[in-house]
């Protein structure tokens, strides 16, 4: 059984160029949708390290990453054909990848309950 982290770079490792997925979207593609800062740490390991994909990895709202890492970020989605906002976060309304199919079945934890 792989761990959380490495169910996360699998994910994260399929996000073709050009394309963006949240915390969330990533921590909900698992079951775990409350689990979203955990991908968070996920990402934080492979930045240095790693030739996986990372910049492709964004907060919900479309913001970068923050403090030194966020240039690079910046830079490496600009590259792919990202665009940005005004206020510069990401357009996700064009560039959040949208992969249904692979969404795994909601918490039932995070169900409204109805009585």
């Amino acid at each position: 059984m792989k761990t959380f982290f490495e169910q996360v770079y699998d994910i994260v490792e399929k996000i073709p160029a050009g394309y963006v997925l949240t915390y969330g979207d990533i921590a909900k593609m698992l079951g775990k949708p409350r689990m979203a800062r955990f991908v968070g740490f996920a990402m934080s390991a492979v930045c240095e390290t790693d030739n996986r994909p990372w910049h492709r990895v964004t907060f919900s709202d479309g913001r970068l990453w923050d403090g030194e890492w966020a240039k690079v970020q910046y830079n490496l989605l600009k590259n792919e054909g990202v665009t940005f906002t005004r206020d510069g976060k990401i357009n996700l309304e064009k560039h959040k990848w949208h992969i249904e199919n692979m969404m795994a079945p909601a918490d039932l934890r995070d169900l409204p309950l109805k009585f």
